[in-house]
């Protein structure tokens, strides 16, 4: 008789949810990688309330969704540093595998309607990892097939550092 009861226990708990809340998170790991590192970073959301403002590397953890019925998150993340261009990039939640086929094999139209959309379990982040590339960002003046690059000192290679010549000094 138990072994009947814990049969029907597991097979009503699997009838009443969702196969992407079973196995799924509600919050993502996003790791965030900038060359040059050190980058001043800031992820706003889709409401415009800022979620993480720090430097690059860093790891964070962002929610998948908003808590609205079917309402996944979006994110958009700036990566600035002085000297070079900054980057703006979107991280959107999409569906996972577990909410689509796992819900045909195992949740049904409960957890496919009902239990996946609020939860968020039902979404992955993408990208989860980013590793954006910033360019310098350079002033040049030229003048008779002259050119002048203004660059920080920082940025200079160190080979290209040893043969800087000091001008403009009495």
């Amino acid at each position: 008789m138990n072994t009947k009861l814990f049969l029907g226990a597991v097979i009503s708990t699997l009838a009443l949810s969702g196969c992407a809340t079973i196995v799924g998170d509600r919050d993502e790991t996003v790791t965030l990688n900038s060359s040059p590192s050190d980058a001043n970073i800031v992820i706003v959301d889709e409401r415009g309330k800022e979620i993480l403002n720090g430097m690059t590397p860093t790891t964070t953890q962002l929610k998948k969704a908003d808590g609205s019925y079917f309402g996944g998150k979006t994110y958009t993340v700036e990566i600035s540093k002085a000297g070079y261009d900054s980057r703006t990039l979107t991280i959107n939640s999409t569906p996972n595998g577990w909410y689509i086929a796992g819900n045909i094999v195992f949740g049904g139209l409960i957890g496919w309607l009902v239990v996946d959309p609020m939860t968020g379990a039902m979404y992955n982040l993408s990208p989860s990892e980013i590793n954006a590339s910033l360019n310098e960002s350079v002033a040049k003046a030229e003048d008779g097939g002259k050119v002048l690059n203004i660059v920080l000192l920082e940025d200079l290679p160190s080979h290209l550092q040893n043969e800087l010549v000091l001008i403009g000094k009495a």
